[in-house]
């Protein structure tokens, strides 16, 4: 009886998804950490700062108040609200709170709108390199990732002929675009996204834009989905831009005709999101002022990094237009990333993210670099890895 359970309990083959291993990398760090060693981390695409001053505060009131049960599954009404004034306020943009959805993150946002769109075995391209729980959670939902390589010829973005061509191959039922993107920080333009969404949705491909970094550009404006189009299903989050990662809170722009197949999901896959971190989300916007001046941080870090990495070796990085990631080749190094990576972290007590991680093609020439630490993080970091490679 006891053997007849035990082959019960065997992980399931859409468990079978790789590793995410900027979280493994952190895994190995905070080991080394126990032991003693000073790390500087840039493998998790994870703020120095905290959340905005704003935010605490608006918690620390809440927490004198009544209890805090569960919340309309689309989100407290005021802060589907402040979402839509947002895209009035920033991008003179007139989106329906009623097309908010407030989510666990942008991860379930991924989730959701998977789900919302796909039947299993549907097929929906992502670009290589990319960021991997794409490829992993359609996996798991029994989908099929589909993995346009991109190149400097196209700035490392997909095409709408790229696109166009894999579609006629083997239908596509959706694709995912990222723009800045990880784990690159590259940008499409205004009229690269504009067409690759209208070529998409003429030939019926779902199109989920991750603007999860937005509000994170420095070499020029990054376009939101919600100005080209209404079908387009918009992913967002609290946890890069404002500071907020261990909070879990996000939110989705939602095509009408999407909206209560959300909410149905929501209602069975979570009931609703957590109340205080949409209190906290609410009063971040009035954090404005406090964000800024640490996006400044950022750019003076990737000032650093893209001054000081040359010297020591590590001389050729993809368009570094957005986000706080810089994509390095280490070819000149090592033809493995991971091995790279792991000696790094060992030897220089630097972590990163080997390149393999984002692009099983050709990521073992790459490594990420995360600069959403401190300035001091980022000097003590070039300083370490130009010892170690010299």
């Amino acid at each position: 009886m006891l053997e007849k359970a035990k082959s019960l309990l065997q992980p399931s083959l859409r468990s079978n998804v790789s590793p995410f291993m900027a979280m493994d990398v952190m895994a190995a760090a905070a080991r080394l950490e126990a032991q003693g060693r000073r790390i500087v981390h840039m493998e998790v695409g994870q703020p120095a700062a905290g959340a905005p001053a704003t935010a605490i505060a608006a918690v620390r009131a809440a927490l004198g108040t009544a209890a805090h049960g569960y919340t309309e599954t689309l989100g407290i009404a005021s802060l589907r609200r402040r979402i839509a004034r947002a895209y009035s306020e920033w991008r003179g943009l007139d989106v329906d709170p009623g097309r908010i959805v407030v989510t666990t993150g942008s991860s379930a946002g991924f989730m959701l709108a998977f789900l919302a769109v796909c039947e299993a075995g549907d097929r929906v391209a992502v670009a290589l390199p990319g960021y991997p729980p794409y490829r992993h959670v359609l996996t798991a939902l029994g989908c099929e990732p589909v993995s346009i390589e991109t190149t400097a010829a196209t700035r490392w973005s997909i095409t709408s002929e790229a696109l166009l061509a894999e579609h006629r191959a083997r239908p596509l039922k959706g694709v995912v675009i990222g723009s800045p993107a990880n784990p690159t920080g590259t940008m499409m333009t205004a009229a690269a996204l504009a067409d690759l969404i209208r070529c998409a949705e003429y030939a019926g491909i779902a199109v989920i834009s991750d603007e999860i970094y937005h509000g994170l550009d420095y070499a020029f404006a990054a376009e939101s989905a919600a100005r080209l189009s209404d079908d387009v299903i918009i992913v967002n989050s609290f946890s890069k831009y404002f500071c907020m990662t261990g909070w879990r809170i996000g939110w989705m722009v939602v095509p009408p005709s999407l909206l209560r197949a959300v909410e149905r999901l929501q209602q069975n896959l979570a009931i609703s999101v957590p109340t205080l971190s949409q209190i906290a989300a609410e009063a971040a916007f009035d954090g404005r002022a406090e964000l800024e001046t640490v996006k400044q941080g950022y750019e003076e870090n990737r000032r650093i990094l893209l001054d000081g990495l040359p010297d020591v070796g590590l001389t050729s990085f993809l368009p570094v237009d957005g986000a706080f990631y810089l994509y390095a080749d280490i070819s000149h190094f090592s033809a493995d990333s991971f091995d790279f990576a792991k000696r790094m972290l060992e030897d220089a007590g630097v972590a990163a993210t080997p390149g393999v991680d984002f692009d099983p093609l050709h990521g073992r020439k790459f490594l990420r670099l995360c600069y959403a630490g401190t300035r001091a993080d980022m000097r003590e970091a070039v300083e370490r890895i130009g010892n170690w490679l010299r």
